[in-house]
């Protein structure tokens, strides 16, 4: 065993949460830079805290294949900053209309709506920017597909696709496989995106075990959304950071409207042992997929 391997969860997910927040401290434009309003609403909506989930995916596939993290951090800051140009979207009155995010008043509450609607657009185009200044692949083949994969997953083939989705499904009471549908692609698209983007730092993985890769990310991105569910209708706002039981209150269909609650909880173990079978060949080398999956799956916040 490695002596990243013998490092807790706790201290290796501390540990490169920290690292991608340092990168996305240094490529975010500095507040004092014009047009500052717009440069200090992205800080806000990125630098405010999270989880950095998708982030954490893409180094531990990373491990998995054994790439270089310097590499993963970039791909990992690019896909945070879609996910949080989404969150400032997602929130604004058009949307959801919701007023916190993480604990705080969310962009457009902070700021205005036009220069939320702003900051969420430059935050998309700055990822994409990332991942053309950097070299993160081996060949340009395989990064021309890293860029080409954070776009289908961004776009209206992916969470774009799927924000339209739960758009017009409120009010309508969905089949799980309808459900299923949207969830993959408004929520597991981009950890999907995380998780792969990470095995291609390397390129050193065949299309096989990069298929293992995705099929993980599949069951866990939707474990993830189920696990969401959930904890909007059984926490607290305050434990939770953001706007508690606002899906049941706005008549959008969720896993627990679907299912009930108990039934939602077996689903999402059921996702988990689906994602921990999908990587069980990598062995010791998918131990931080295996710990985030368990991350996802059982946490209470």
């Amino acid at each position: 065993m490695t002596t990243a391997t013998t490092i807790d969860f706790g201290t290796w997910s501390h540990a490169h949460l920290q690292r991608t927040d340092a990168v996305l401290q240094k490529v975010l434009p500095a507040p004092d830079i014009a047009p500052q309003r717009l440069h200090e609403a992205m800080r806000y909506a990125v630098l405010g805290g999270g989880k950095r989930v998708r982030p954490l995916l893409a180094f531990a596939a990373g491990e998995v294949a054994d790439a270089d993290p310097e590499r993963v951090a970039i791909a990992g800051a690019a896909v945070e900053l879609i996910h949080a140009y989404s969150l400032v979207h997602d929130d604004l009155p058009c949307m959801d209309d919701d007023v916190l995010r993480r604990g705080r008043p969310t962009c457009h509450v902070e700021f205005d709506e036009a220069t939320a609607l702003l900051a969420g657009d430059a935050l998309q185009s700055l990822a994409f920017q990332l991942l053309g200044e950097h070299r993160l692949a081996n060949n340009v083949a395989t990064q021309l597909e890293m860029v080409k994969l954070l776009a289908t997953a961004s776009g209206s083939r992916g969470m774009a696709g799927g924000q339209a989705i739960d758009l017009d499904s409120v009010g309508k009471a969905l089949t799980v496989p309808e459900l299923e549908f949207m969830h993959i692609h408004k929520t597991g698209a981009l950890i999907r995106a995380a998780t792969v983007l990470g095995a291609h730092c390397c390129g050193g993985l065949s299309e096989r075990e990069l298929a293992q890769v995705d099929a993980f990310a599949k069951c866990i991105g939707l474990a993830f959304q189920v696990v969401d569910d959930v904890l909007d209708a059984d926490s607290s706002t305050a434990t939770l950071g953001k706007t508690a039981g606002k899906d049941a209150k706005d008549n959008k269909p969720t896993y627990v409207s679907a299912l009930g609650m108990a039934r939602a909880r077996e689903f999402a173990q059921e996702l988990r042992q689906q994602a921990l079978a999908a990587v069980a060949g990598f062995g010791p080398r998918a131990l931080r997929l295996r710990e985030l999956a368990d991350f996802i799956v059982l946490r209470k916040f």
